[in-house]
């Protein structure tokens, strides 16, 4: 399967699945987040993929969600990110719940939901150059694609709303000490390093390993309708008036004025 937002070439028994916006720093819209749906569909339902490689095209792991996409929707926008966020949110429903372990490559920078992505996924590397930053109150905006759920289990609850609220930008050695990934490699050897790791963990036992993963998912609580609650939240920020000034200060690259 080759989608145009989202590339899925498999290697023998992993599949390596690749954001594929590089030329928008993979930002999310909402093709991407319904290629993104139909890549995990093609992972969970194809039994002989035993382990998936997230990565993105280019310089960049992800970084969020498509601004500029958000503001051409005009007066939909509501509309819009509920229906991105509902493919999206599906889409890491089944990474984290499918058999095959999933392990993020982190290049460059993720930021807003590529967090998300990186935190959902089972094991994560990080390239040495690589940066995390949330950066959703910094454009009037609330987590998304699982973040708020996934985050405070990852990296602790202080931690997490340090992300949240003040837009910090962990570097690859930071996120490794703070428990937001695994490993770090050098940045000419990440891909590499997440397919060897991928290649270990598809010669173990399938069913066992996904039983393990769901097991350990489940002791997080109930993500699916938690990630409902950021879905609502993103949507009705970005439909008013603190989300538009927050959107369009970025795009124009000015400080946001945001209302009393």
């Amino acid at each position: 399967m080759s989608a145009s937002t989202v590339l899925v070439e498999t290697r023998g028994s992993v599949a390596v699945l690749t954001l594929n916006r590089p030329d928008a720093a993979n930002t999310l819209n909402l093709r991407m987040a319904c290629d993104l749906l139909a890549a995990a569909l093609v992972c969970e339902r194809n039994h002989e993929i035993r382990a998936v490689v997230l990565t993105g095209a280019g310089r960049q792991f992800c970084f969020g969600g498509d601004l500029r996409g958000m503001i051409n929707e005009g007066g939909a926008i509501d509309a819009y990110l509920r229906e991105l966020t509902m493919h999206l949110h599906s889409a890491i429903a089944l990474f984290m719940r499918m058999d095959a372990p999933v392990i993020a490559a982190v290049n460059g920078t993720a930021a807003g939901a590529g967090v998300g992505l990186v935190a959902m996924a089972d094991l994560a590397v990080a390239a040495r150059g690589a940066k995390f930053s949330l950066a959703y109150t910094g454009v009037g905006l609330s987590p998304d694609a699982g973040t708020s759920f996934l985050l405070p289990r990852a990296v602790g609850a202080k931690r997490a709303m340090e992300l949240v609220l003040t837009n910090r930008t962990l570097t690859a050695d930071e996120a490794l000490d703070w428990g937001l990934v695994n490993r770090v490699a050098d940045d000419a050897q990440l891909l590499d390093e997440a397919i060897t790791l991928a290649e270990q963990l598809a010669a173990g036992p399938r069913r066992s390993l996904g039983q393990a993963k769901r097991l350990v998912g489940a002791a997080l609580g109930a993500l699916e309708s938690h990630m409902a609650l950021e879905s609502r939240a993103i949507a009705g920020l970005g439909a008013g008036s603190e989300g538009q000034e927050g959107i369009h200060a970025f795009l124009e690259k000015r400080k946001p004025r945001y209302p009393c």
